[in-house]
């Protein structure tokens, strides 16, 4: 086993107008790092790119038939069927978080900003990890692995009051 690969490659893609307005890549890793198991292949990869609204809008509209933006999408990484065993490609997936909408929902639910980065990170690494939450059960299990994530972080439940995410 290589020991000289990082648990994790982020693959960090700012595209938005605003980039200045990102939060820093070591905090980003540190939330992925928090919110990935223990236990990843070394060198394992995430793309996450930072969108503004007009192409969060156009992704949520092709890939889910909602003709508006939104706060997070993720994308599991999907193994071709013909992919040879030993090719042991270690890729998680692709994330894809829209600036104007993080900021917006953080003023509406009186949060700081990055706590809600923080949570929308924390977020859609568990939808690649597998998690959901299409029933109450699935949201549940979601949800509390969120809570409990970031109160490592020191970050207050997002769920209380009208908070939501993805």
């Amino acid at each position: 086993m290589e020991t000289d690969k990082p648990p994790l490659w982020l693959d960090l893609q700012l595209a938005t107008n605003q980039p200045e307005l990102c939060p820093s890549e070591e905090a980003i890793l540190a939330w992925c790092l928090l919110a990935l198991p223990t236990h990843l292949p070394p060198g394992t990869e995430l793309t996450l790119r930072i969108v503004d609204e007009a192409e969060s809008q156009q992704l949520n509209n092709d890939y889910r038939g909602k003709n508006k933006p939104t706060n997070v999408l993720s994308f599991p990484f999907e193994a071709p069927i013909d992919l040879p065993a030993e090719a042991e490609l270690s890729l998680l997936g692709d994330l894809v978080i829209c600036l104007p909408k993080v900021i917006a929902e953080a003023a509406e639910q009186q949060k700081p900003v990055l706590d809600h980065w923080a949570h929308l990170v924390i977020h859609g690494l568990l939808h690649l990890q597998g998690y959901d939450h299409e029933t109450d059960s699935e949201a549940e299990l979601m949800e509390g692995l969120e809570i409990d994530l970031l109160a490592k972080l020191g970050i207050n439940n997002p769920y209380i009051s009208n908070n939501n995410a993805g």
